[in-house]
């Protein structure tokens, strides 16, 4: 059984366009990498495939190599797949621990033969070296657990259904009762199971919560495993800190304190310790913006921010006391809050966001803050029933100065309008994305008056 991975399109879309370029994909560990470029593999005649962590030895391939001559006569050395210009696809994996890549793969480029594809393990390496290799001979894509619409398919959800719902969240139309019960009873069981493809096979397979936990519990000790290993020198707290992610989304403001770790931690000593687990992707954080006013990154406070998991699933597997049964029956004792808000900062993360959110003394905290078509667009994630009391969303659209044209409540109920603010059912997170930019933005100023 295989997971539809959206993806997929991307990858497809970049070797259909005959650039003369390299592809690298990263991503956490566990998150499909290899499997879906394996599948990649199959549209060509030739598939070649190295794996830099577990064939060691393929390393010396790069490190004394002259020219790209060079270079294909020693793969081709190494491997029992025919390498035919023009049909070939070469798969480099892990390649964090081979770092010459950098400069091969600007050769093996420029010679033109065959297609490559590159892909590394963010958690416990540095990919600084290879994601900064010139532009112009590769590109990356990032690549995240499923997201909720993934979910959805590869639990058996048409294609049909998803665009009657996509039609309803674009027109603001409320969706058939029976509709809208069975996706909500799909969103709480996406809060348990999350979206590591591991885990979602899992569950696929068996429908056994408890094996899905024990593959999210497998993953856990993976990450935890690197993370011990990583610049141990440097004692950067980095587990403490992934520990603490669960209990500090429990509190009441959700920000990250750095005093319930230590009382004498200073962000500037461990901002390292935050941005590793960020670029290792296994924890989004959210920043506070001082303004709600576009463009965001002019207001961002480095130092205030909300850290969340990077799978809503894995969150789940590190609360204790049954949490996912406490889910599937809606008990009051959770606090449905932060994993909801986790969920939403996954999903508006996987569809190319950068995560913000707004904290006033005199206006109020709103949950998430994105950019979409140029304006600031507020976000509210609500899992009670007073999904409608939201004072600080009504105090900043309100305020004149900040001119934002709309916000979007999620909640659990259907769909509905009151002025500016759309309610929207939490599932519908899924159709919140980015615009795509126009193929060509051509412009040309007319100077002929300046030539004279």
């Amino acid at each position: 059984m295989a997971i539809s991975r959206k993806i997929e399109r991307e990858l497809h879309r970049f070797f259909e366009s005959n650039e003369k370029k390299a592809l690298l994909v990263t991503g956490a560990r566990q998150v499909g990498k290899t499997f879906i470029i394996r599948e990649l593999g199959k549209q060509y005649d030739f598939f070649v495939e190295i794996n830099f962590y577990e064939n060691r030895s393929a390393r010396s391939l790069f490190e004394y190599a002259g020219d790209s001559a060079d270079l294909l006569t020693r793969l081709s050395a190494v491997v029992d797949v025919p390498l035919i210009p023009g049909r070939t696809l070469i798969f480099f994996d892990e390649v964090q621990e081979c770092k010459e890549i950098v400069t091969a793969i600007k050769f093996l480029v420029e010679e033109g033969s065959y297609r490559y594809v590159l892909s590394g393990s963010l958690l416990g390496v540095d990919l600084k070296d290879i994601r900064s290799v010139p532009v112009g001979y590769m590109d990356v894509l990032e690549m995240y657990p499923l997201d909720f619409e993934e979910f959805a398919v590869a639990n058996g959800v048409s294609s049909n259904v998803i665009d009657s719902l996509n039609k309803s969240f674009m027109n603001t139309l409320p969706v058939d009762s029976l509709v809208h019960e069975k996706m909500m009873e799909l969103f709480r069981l996406y809060l348990i199971v999350g979206g590591m493809p591991a885990a979602v096979m899992r569950y696929l397979e068996t429908n056994n919560l408890q094996e899905v936990v024990r593959e999210q519990k497998a993953i856990l000790a993976l990450y935890k495993k690197d993370i011990a290993r990583y610049d141990p020198e440097e004692k950067l707290y980095l587990e403490d800190i992934f520990e603490l992610i669960p209990s500090e989304l429990n509190n009441k403001n959700k920000r990250f304190i750095l005093k319930n770790l230590n009382e004498n931690f200073k962000f500037s000593r461990y901002s390292n310790s935050f941005l590793w687990l960020r670029d290792a992707g296994v924890a989004l954080p959210a920043f506070c913006a001082n303004e709600p006013s576009a463009p965001l990154l002019l207001s961002k406070s480095r130092n205030l921010f909300k850290l969340f998991l990077a799978d809503v699933g894995l969150l789940a597997s590190m609360y204790m006391n049954d949490i996912q049964i406490k889910i599937l029956n809606r008990e009051k004792d959770i606090n449905f809050g932060a994993v909801y808000e986790n969920a939403a900062a996954q999903e508006l993360k996987a569809h190319g966001f950068d995560l913000y959110y707004f904290n006033s003394k005199k206006q109020g905290e709103l949950d998430f803050l994105i950019e979409q078509d140029g304006n600031v667009l507020p976000i509210e994630i609500k899992s009670g029933k007073d999904y409608h009391k939201h004072a600080a969303l009504s105090n900043v659209l309100a305020n004149e100065d900040y001119a934002i044209p709309k916000a979007y409540v999620f909640h659990n109920e259907n769909v509905s309008v009151s002025g500016k603010i759309c309610y929207y059912p939490i599932y519908m997170l899924m159709f919140v994305e980015r615009k795509e930019l126009a193929q060509e933005m051509i412009y040309k100023i007319d100077l002929g008056a300046l030539r004279e």
